[in-house]
Parts: structure tokens; sequence; C-alpha cells
């Protein structure tokens, strides 16, 4: 795993999924450190065994629908709570905040969910999820813990009528939930967005900020005051 932000965990600390390029990724490293500067223990755990995608897609050999389906929730799941039982009982955080890019996203939102166990002692207070790629109706209608979500109206994998979907089930929830859309964003904006673009560079760095005002008022579990 990676760490940042000091070497004793902070009282709410920050589970950091990476999209499927990894920790391979400067971006993700890069990331976060910046909820390290912000002033969280940040872990970020290797959900993919030391094999994540390459950074080129297009890499002779890699097939993509094979890698994300030998990286399903039986294998991704355990990878995550394992992360959460290391920041609450080996490094001793009170509460975990779970950021999650792209396939991280999906596993945010499922450990915001009574899928992997919200509201059963998980150690889970709030999630955010940028641009998350492959998530079920299921997982969303799930959703028990408050819940924030950053989408682009440029993401291929996040249509119109996908986002729609994912407002209309978070509403139908009962946990707090937040849903922003940035204009001229694509796909990984909040990882990989383009800076020089002046649309790419506020989406990225206001996604971020939007992560950590969730963080302050809902990670410990009750309203900051």
């Amino acid at each position: 795993m990676y760490y940042t932000g000091g070497d004793k965990a902070t009282d709410v600390s920050v589970l950091f999924l990476t999209d499927i390029y990894g920790l391979a990724s400067p971006e993700n490293k890069r990331l976060a450190d910046s909820f390290g500067r912000a002033g969280y223990f940040t872990v970020a755990p290797d959900l993919f065994n030391g094999s994540p995608s390459p950074l080129d897609m297009n890499a002779p050999g890699f097939n993509q629908t094979r890698f994300l389906d030998a990286h399903g929730p039986a294998e991704t799941d355990p990878l995550v709570a394992l992360a959460v039982q290391y920041l609450r009982d080996v490094r001793g955080a009170t509460r975990v905040a779970v950021a999650g890019y792209c396939f991280g996203g999906r596993y945010a939102l499922r450990f915001a969910g009574t899928t992997a166990g919200a509201g059963h002692g998980n150690g889970v207070g709030a999630a955010f999820a940028a641009h998350p790629s492959g998530w079920t109706d299921d997982e969303i209608a799930a959703v028990a813990l408050p819940a924030s979500v950053a989408l682009g109206d440029r993401d291929e994998l996040n249509p119109p009528d996908r986002r729609h979907q994912l407002e209309a089930l978070l509403s139908n929830t009962t946990a707090p939930w937040q849903a922003d859309l940035y204009s001229g964003a694509p796909h990984g904006f909040a990882v990989r967005g383009n800076v020089s673009v002046p649309q790419q560079r506020f989406a990225k760095e206001t996604a971020f900020v939007q992560a950590v005002r969730w963080f302050e008022f809902w990670a410990n579990g009750q309203p900051s005051r």
C-alpha cells in the first residue's frame, strides 16, 4: 500500500481507492498526497496484486474486459475491507472516509452501502466517488451512509441517462447524498484532468474540494459544527 499524510492515523483517515492504473500511476499518488496535505492520514491499497492496468491500455496483450472480470467484487471487497481494518485496528483511526476514483469509485459506493456492510460496523463514515465506473443499480440503491459523487458531462461511461439513474437511485435512499456535474469534464477528470484546459482544471481541483468538504462535514458520523 501507499500511505501519506504523516506516520500516525488522524481521527478521520482516508482510504483512497484508485482507478485501474493503481499505484503505478503518479497521478494517483499525487492525489493521495493532496488528502495528506489536507490533514488526513491516507492509505491507498494495492487493489490489483501488483499487476494494475498498463498506463497505456492499448499495450499489446492487455484485455480490459478480462482484467475487470478478474477484479470484481469477490476479489476487491476483501482487499478494501482489509484496508479499512488496517486503518482502524492497526493505525487507530476512529472513522474511515473512502475516496474512490473510476474503478475505485464503485467500491467507495459499495462500502457506503449495505452491499458491503454499511450500518453493520464496517468502520466507514462517508464516501466520495468521482466518475465511478461499473456500478450497478443494486449497489446504489443500497447506499446507507453519506455519499458524494462527482461526474463529468463528457464521461462516456456515465452518459446523461445513466447519471439520471444514479441520482434517482440516491434520492430513494435515506442517506445524505450529493451529485455534482462538471462541464467539459471527461471520464477520469478528477485524477487525470488536463490542467492546461481551464474547464478540466476547474473540475479536477473543485472535485477534490468537494471530497474534502464532504468528509469534514459527514465523516465523523454527525455533521461538524
